[in-house]
């Protein structure tokens, strides 16, 4: 089973990887310095004693001239006690051992190590006159065991270092990853404490680090989303209830009143019909929110077929002519214009946004349909003549069930506030754009469509 870290921990691994890497590549490094730097030293060392050696054999290529400077070699020796030495023939037979437990000499030229019992010596071997063929050789080594010692000491002190390091790092990491998330956790908190009833909960953004800052800002959008969204909700059940509460205490009542007595076939007829317009509004009305539902989360898909929209309305136009005459209204359109789209669809927009305009436009008024296109969009605007609608009411009109002012609602008969809902859905399936505005006693919606 996998354990999963908090980020609190993993930030403090993190810390004490590096720190432990860090560490350790120093102390490797400056090993490796100190031990070319002991070598160095020792090669110095070396060749300055080699010349004193040199010096106290000088001339010397016969056993028996080796025997005849014993004596200053023994003396040279004695003020290096840290020195020995081996000399050999020019036949490689040794002539001189000051040691001779000690493991033999390589014959090239040049520094080198070697170990036994009596520890670490670096050796050099070389001639006894360079300029001479044949010259007797000579082994100096130079005891190294001290040398050895502080390396070794040296290493274990990096490896405790490194540990000691790593572990400090580790536990201050920890500290300062708990500091720095400390916002973190107290934005986890609060969210934690957000529900239906808070949704006002706002997080603090101004305190917090710019990586964090972003994030609150996207939750308290989301928030503002949520609210918002619960709130349309909360209005939408109450307003859908309050629709549907009138036509079934109709249908109730009447029903009620139907039964309290024996009645004729003509009289139950009478009650049948009363009741069926209730429910054919109620019916209407489920239709209509099926409708704005399925338009709203990309159910019904727009079609995408030509379509001359001065010929689709003239169609609508004729079809609500018999309105208009009554209302003693006039319907003109203007332009000419062509979109991609499901007639089906924009006939039922274009559908209620004349069948409002003809409800408040009074009488002798005017309807206008404006058709223009250019930089690759078609507007359809539709205008009515009439009161104008409220400025704080212009932002709403669009939502579902809502209800203008009390001198246009007089107007609007049975209607449930869904069709400008409806409207809009249908324009966004299409990827439009819709609006309103009043200016000039002139009120006008305005379609923009892509070609």
């Amino acid at each position: 089973m996998l354990v999963r870290l908090s980020l609190s921990a993993r930030l403090a691994l993190l810390f004490a990887a590096c720190a432990a890497a860090v560490s350790l590549l120093a102390g490797v490094l400056f090993s490796h310095a100190s031990e070319g730097h002991f070598l160095e030293l020792d090669q110095q060392l070396l060749d300055s004693r080699l010349v004193g050696i040199r010096k106290a054999l000088e001339g010397v290529d016969t056993p028996g001239a080796f025997e005849s400077r014993r004596a200053l070699l023994l003396a040279e020796l004695a003020r290096n006690p840290d020195e020995q030495l081996r000399v050999y023939g020019p036949d490689d037979g040794l002539w001189f051992d000051s040691l001779p437990a000690l493991p033999a000499v390589p014959k090239a030229g040049g520094l080198s190590t070697v170990h036994s019992g009596h520890g670490a010596f670096r050796a050099l071997s070389a001639p006894l006159t360079p300029e001479r063929p044949g010259s007797p050789r000579l082994a100096l080594l130079l005891d190294i065991t001290h040398h050895q010692h502080f390396l070794q000491r040296m290493q274990g002190l990096i490896w405790l270092t490194v540990s000691l390091s790593a572990l400090a790092t580790a536990l201050l990491g920890a500290w300062a990853a708990r500091i720095s998330l400390s916002p973190l956790r107290r934005m986890t908190e609060l969210a934690g404490g957000v529900s239906a009833q808070s949704l006002t909960t706002r997080l603090p953004v101004s305190g917090l680090p710019p990586e964090l800052a972003d994030l609150g800002q996207s939750l308290n959008a989301m928030l503002e989303r949520l609210e918002s969204a619960f709130e349309r909700l909360s209005a939408f059940s109450a307003d859908i209830a309050h629709e549907l509460r009138t036509p079934l205490s109709n249908l109730l009542t009447h029903t009620q009143v139907t039964l309290t007595r024996p009645r004729t076939a003509p009289e139950y007829e009478e009650a049948l019909h009363s009741n069926l317009e209730d429910l054919q509004r109620m019916a209407q009305l489920v239709n209509d929110m099926l409708y704005l539902a399925k338009a709203e989360h990309g159910l019904m898909p727009a079609g995408r077929e030509p379509l001359r929209m001065e010929a689709e309305v003239d169609a609508l136009l004729e079809f609500f002519a018999p309105l208009a005459e009554d209302a003693q209204v006039r319907l003109v359109r203007v332009g000419t214009g062509q979109v991609q789209g499901d007639r089906g669809m924009l006939h039922r927009a274009l559908s209620n946004l004349l069948g409002n305009a003809l409800r408040f436009t009074p009488i002798e008024g005017e309807v206008r349909i404006t058709l223009e296109s250019g930089e690759g969009q078609l507007r359809i605007e539709v205008a009515n003549q009439g009161e104008p609608i409220a400025p704080e009411a212009v932002a709403r009109l669009f939502d579902r069930f809502y209800r203008a002012d009390p001198s246009r609602q007089a107007c609007r008969g049975e209607h449930a506030g869904l069709g400008l809902a409806i409207t809009r859905s249908i324009v966004q399936a299409h990827g439009g754009e819709i609006e309103c505005g009043c200016s000039g006693g002139w009120t006008r919606f305005g379609i923009r469509l892509p070609v």
